[in-house]
This record gives C-alpha cells, structure tokens and sequence, in this order.
C-alpha cells in the first residue's frame, strides 16, 4: 500500500497589508540554553553571577520531595530538603538544582551520604560564604532522621543578629512598643 504525502501548505492571500513585526525590547534567545534538555535529570549544578554579592543575604530553597534508595534493601526513602545559603560571587540556578536533585531518584544512598555529597556539590559549584542543609527523612522502621550540614567559608564572619521585638511583646492593647 503506497504511502500517502501530506499536502503541502498554502499561502492564502490577505486583503489587508502585512504589518512589520514590533521591536523586541530585549534579545529573545539571549541566553545560551543549557546542554541538558530540562527534563531529564543531571548531576550539572549551574551558576549565574550573584546580583547583590555585596550583602549577605539568605537563598532557601524547599524541596519537599527528594528521594533516593536505601543502598541496603533498594526501597524508596523520601525527604524534605532545606538548603540555606549566603551566596559570595554565584548563586545557584534553580532548574539546575531541580534536575540535580532529581538525579538521586534511582540511586542507593544512606541519609548521611546523600546529604554530605549534595552540601559538597553545593560549595565546589557555588563557593558560598554558607551553607546549611537540613534534610529531615520520612519515618523508616518508626525512625525519624534529620540530617544537618553546614559549610562556612575560611574567614567569612556573619554580621550580628539584629533582633527584634516580636509581635507578642509588642504594646498589648495598643500595638505600641
């Protein structure tokens, strides 16, 4: 049986006279697109120059759904990620993360490992003044486990807290200090 070829388009001409395409105001396709396609996971993490490297100022990211295996019986274990970061000259693109964090998916790893490997990703990739993840697994066996990490870097000194009253001390019936 012969295969059938689709018909060619054809231009139907318009009565009324083609407009010039508006300006763009910015270079569409500016950004070099990144080697991976964005859905598949990667062990990539990706920069991008830090707009404010002046101050410090706290990056969280929530990840409520990371998992990896357990290396021993290759069950899923589930956790919710937190990662703090005061960020020096290149923050951390967030696609990038998403598709490295997807990439312990299929992996064995044990809660303490994964979290150390990711912190160190982190910092060889970022070289943040700080880090801190905190990663708090999904009961296993009737066992929470919540693993914390830091990374400060050699000589960075954080500003002093600033503390502020909090709402509850403030004026009770007036809402004055």
């Amino acid at each position: 049986m012969a295969k059938k070829t689709p018909a060619s388009p054809v231009a139907v001409p318009s009565s009324k006279p083609a407009k010039a395409a508006p300006k763009a105001s910015v270079k569409v396709g500016a950004r070099e697109l990144p080697p991976n396609p964005p859905t598949a996971p990667s062990k990539e993490l990706h920069v991008f120059i830090n707009p404010s490297s002046g101050r410090d100022y706290v990056i969280q990211f929530q990840i409520p759904e990371f998992t990896c295996n357990c290396p021993l019986t290759g069950q899923p274990d589930f956790a919710h990620f937190t990662i703090d970061m005061i960020c020096d000259e290149l923050c951390i693109e967030l696609k990038s993360l998403k598709m490295y964090m997807w990439s312990y998916r299929n992996e064995g790893s044990f809660h303490e490992k994964v979290t150390n490997t990711i912190l160190d990703d982190i910092v060889a990739a970022a070289k943040p003044r700080f880090a801190r993840i905190t990663a708090r697994w999904y009961v296993r066996g009737g066992i929470y486990t919540n693993v914390v990490v830091e990374h400060r870097k050699k000589g960075w000194v954080p500003a002093p807290r600033v503390e502020l009253p909090s709402v509850a001390t403030l004026g009770q019936a007036t809402g004055l200090l």
